[in-house]
């Protein structure tokens, strides 16, 4: 018999911003079946369920690993029920309405060597305590033989079918009428139903570069040859907006009549804006037009990941009506049910890339023109890649000590501020900011940077990451 807590501790696969990432080839069937035996032995510290809902992205290893999931979940008595391809959003909702636990096997925007295991308890995404409960947990299991054949799982579309109800029982059917729409489907987990929503809402779809090899789309660090498509795209077909979104689908990817891609965090101010929000949560990596826009009674400023602005909803939820949170990913979190057109949209508390499209594209302003009413504060990102996280981590701590040095290499005259949340976060004395961060789902260095234009962000961001070079 083997120990989940020590057949994880070995694994290698460790828990990150959002949920347990690594290598594929150390998600074995045994880890696979370690991690959601474990999940299922602590949601059953407070939950009564007999079923988890288990469903996938494009990656080539992500339905093997759901059938080890299934298998050890088994051992335990707890069926599966298998949404197939679905995104995120869409899994951890209709688990929410079944009041049921769900595992998302995904590693997002990550390239596809490596994986992941998304866990949502019946009523949302897990917390960080919950994460550290499954990794202690010493539940006994049965390995899972590498060589044995892993039983088929059926598929159910309940999950999409209710995902696609959310939004099409929302807005009218002419909706987006007169829209035109490119959607870059990529490898993305829900490319087979973003066209049939956009068009249920009565737009113009055009879909664009679907691929059958898995492509790491990172919503915040978009590449220049995707940067050049969508302005390409723009000029050819005339669009009103590109639709896009990472490879499960939480987090969106969307460019202005111009081809422009907007960054993730002025979606997330624009979407909560049309929605009316009072108070808001958002990771301390965000633009600051939020607190200058006046625009919100109460803005939190967290730790980057998800589970610490799902964290900050219970305390805004005790006085304030409509509370939500997103991330610079884009990635939107409703963490109370609203009122949109009239209809009340049910809270979810995890990242979606939907809501923010229809919020944005179903205003009489373009997208161009909404982003002219927010104060001019422009964020940039990159990250050194293949740069190991203790090395970032010590070359953080070290720039810590000295954030005047910081400041005079990229030629600041003072620092105003120093936050350390998450990261080194350096606000200089002219208002720009420089951010650096370990990344917590892959191997990379990430860098923030903002400033009053796009031009003077993207050179600092230049300076900024020269900078980290030359260390």
């Amino acid at each position: 018999m083997l120990v989940t807590s020590s057949v994880i501790k070995n694994s290698g696969v460790q828990f990150g911003t959002s949920g347990a990432r690594g290598l594929v080839v150390d998600f074995t069937p045994s880890v696979c079946a370690a991690f959601a035996i474990a999940f299922a032995k602590v949601a059953q510290q407070n939950f009564s369920f007999s079923t988890i809902a288990i469903a996938i992205d494009n990656r080539p290893s992500s339905y093997a690993m759901a059938q080890a999931c299934a298998q050890g979940l088994q051992q335990l008595g707890i069926n599966s029920v298998y949404y197939g391809v679905v995104p995120t959003p869409a899994l951890a909702y209709k688990a929410m309405q079944d009041n049921v636990p769900a595992i998302m096997v995904t590693g997002s925007h990550i390239p596809f060597d490596r994986n992941g295991l998304k866990f949502y308890r019946p009523d949302g995404e897990i917390s960080k305590a919950d994460e550290l409960a499954i990794l202690a947990e010493q539940a006994e299991f049965t390995a899972l033989d590498d060589s044995l054949d892993l039983a088929e799982l059926a598929v159910d579309d309940a999950a999409k079918t209710a995902y696609i109800e959310r939004y099409t029982s929302l807005y009218p059917a002419d909706a987006l009428a007169g829209k035109s729409i490119g959607i870059y489907e990529h490898s993305s987990a829900g490319r087979d139903i973003y066209r049939q929503i956009f068009e249920a809402l009565g737009a113009q779809v055009t879909s664009l570069e679907r691929s059958n090899e898995f492509v790491a789309i990172d919503t915040e660090a978009v590449s220049a040859e995707d940067q050049a498509k969508a302005q390409a795209w723009s000029k050819e077909y005339g669009f009103d907006a590109i639709f896009s979104t990472d490879g499960d689908g939480d987090r969106p990817l969307i460019a202005d009549e111009n081809g422009n891609w907007l960054r993730g965090d002025i979606l997330g101010l624009l979407c909560s804006k049309a929605l009316n929000i009072e108070a808001l949560a958002v990771p301390v990596s965000c633009n600051t037009a939020i607190e200058q826009s006046a625009l919100f009674t109460k803005v939190v400023r967290t730790k980057i990941g998800s589970p610490y602005v799902i964290a900050e909803f219970s305390a805004l939820s005790g006085d304030f009506k409509a509370v939500a949170g997103f991330e610079a990913n884009g990635g939107y979190l409703l963490g109370s049910d609203v009122l949109v057109e009239g209809k009340s949209l049910k809270a979810l508390p995890t990242r979606d890339a939907l809501l923010p499209a229809f919020a944005l594209l179903t205003q009489k302003a373009t997208l161009a023109e909404q982003l002219k009413t927010l104060p001019p504060r422009f964020t940039v990102s990159d990250r050194l890649k293949d740069f190991a996280t203790e090395k970032s981590k010590a070359l953080i701590a070290e720039l810590t000590t000295q954030p005047e040095k910081v400041a005079t290499q990229l030629g600041f005259a003072a620092v105003n501020n120093v936050n350390t949340t998450d990261g080194l976060r350096i606000t200089m004395n002219n208002g720009d900011v420089v951010h650096f961060r370990p990344s917590g789902n892959a191997p990379e260095l990430r860098c923030y940077v903002e400033s009053a234009s796009n031009q003077a962000a993207q050179q600092l961001l230049t300076k900024a990451l020269g900078f980290l070079l030359e260390l």
